[in-house]
C-alpha cells in the first residue's frame, strides 16, 4: 500500500504549489518500469522546478526515497522518478508535445486499431 500513498503524496505536494492539469496514469500491466505516472504542468520553468523539489522534498521528509530527478536545469521537463511511481512535471508547450497521456492510453477491449493490412472494402 505505500505506492498508493506514494502516489497520494505526490499529487498533494503538486497540488499545495498549484500544478496545472494533474494526471495520474495507471500504467500496471503496460509498463514493467514503473506503476503509475504522474503528469502535471507548470506556468514556467521556474515553476516547473519548484514543483519537481517540492515533490522530492516532501516524499524524503515522509520517508520515500528517490531514485532521481532529470531536467533541473532547463526545466521545462522535470522527471522525479520513485520507482513505482514516476513524476513528470512539464510546460504545456512539452506536454503538448510529447502527449504522454496519449502514448501511455490503454486501448479499450474490443478496439482493432492495428493495421494488419486487411483492406474493408
Amino acid at each position: 500500500m505505500a505506492v498508493e500513498q506514494l502516489k497520494t503524496l505526490v499529487i498533494d505536494a503538486l497540488e499545495d504549489l498549484k500544478g496545472r492539469d494533474i494526471t495520474t496514469l495507471d500504467v500496471r500491466g503496460i509498463s514493467g518500469v514503473t506503476d503509475y505516472m504522474v503528469i502535471c504542468s507548470g506556468t514556467s520553468n521556474r515553476h516547473v522546478k519548484s514543483l519537481a523539489d517540492n515533490v522530492w522534498v516532501d516524499a524524503k521528509k515522509a520517508g520515500f526515497t528517490p531514485l532521481g530527478m532529470e531536467g533541473q536545469q532547463t526545466a521545462d521537463w522535470v522527471l522525479v522518478d520513485f520507482g513505482d511511481v514516476v513524476v513528470h512535471i512539464m510546460l504545456p508547450e512539452a506536454r503538448l508535445f510529447y502527449d504522454l497521456e496519449r502514448l501511455w492510453q490503454v486501448p479499450a477491449a474490443g478496439d482493432s486499431d492495428s493495421s494488419d493490412g486487411a483492406d474493408e472494402s
